[in-house]
């Protein structure tokens, strides 16, 4: 986990319930959710495996460990989950290594949340490596911390990634906003005690009590994100 200001800096624009916005990264800040899957399908190309359409819903969303156990098991390659998290992560790397497509309103989200000085948080599965890479896309003076999926013990769907960038911040999980893209990052916030807007990318997120969904970012702001949390708890 990464911070670039101390927690007691936490603080909210006034009146305002609302004590942070966290923010998962492929598929909801940037439009990767793809390229992880050409990595994928590249990879076991490689290695002399075809893999299935059908296991794209499987594999999104999750650690690197799940994803890649899972497609280990489904096709038998002949390699192990280090080597094979290694190759991945290098692919990775060299899809983003020019910068990465922002998904439509991230950019816009972003700059609102800074302009108001609302304690903003990246909180991913994907490791460390890749997500320092990502930052400087996105603006590394976006977010006053950054979560990675290397860095916490259990990673989504468990709650601990959002449980550590609350506590980071110094914020209540039941003040804070999570915008997701995948079930998986859904489950976790949630977990948590988040307040969680979803923003389907790849594959459909079910309705849930509390769950809020829409179509883009450019449906989100902070006006919106306020409402979801009307008075402290």
């Amino acid at each position: 986990m990464t911070s670039t200001v101390p927690a007691s800096l936490t603080r909210m624009a006034e009146g305002s319930a609302l004590q942070a916005v966290f923010l998962d990264m492929d598929g909801t800040l940037v439009d990767t959710e793809g390229f992880w899957w050409d990595v994928e399908v590249e990879v076991f190309a490689d290695l002399g495996h075809r893999l299935d359409e059908a296991w794209r819903d499987v594999v999104v969303g999750g650690p690197m460990t799940r994803s890649a156990g899972y497609l280990i098991e489904a096709t038998g390659a002949d390699i192990t989950l280090e080597e094979l998290t290694v190759l991945l992560n290098e692919r990775f790397e060299g899809r983003i290594a020019r910068g990465v497509p922002m998904m439509p309103g991230a950019a816009r989200l972003l700059a609102e949340l800074a302009r108001h000085n609302v304690p903003t948080a990246l909180v991913s599965a994907s490791h460390r490596r890749i997500i320092d890479r990502v930052l400087a896309s996105l603006g590394h003076e976006h977010f006053a911390l950054s979560v990675a999926g290397d860095e916490v013990l259990r990673t989504k769907p468990h709650p601990e990634p959002y449980l550590t960038a609350a506590q980071g911040l110094g914020a209540e999980p039941a003040r804070c906003a999570v915008i997701e893209d995948t079930a998986t990052g859904v489950a976790a916030a949630e977990a948590a005690g988040c307040r969680v807007v979803a923003v389907p990318s790849v594959a459909p997120i079910a309705p849930g009590d509390g769950r809020v969904i829409v179509r883009s970012l450019e449906d989100v702001d902070l006006r919106f994100l306020r409402t979801l949390i009307t008075s402290p708890h």
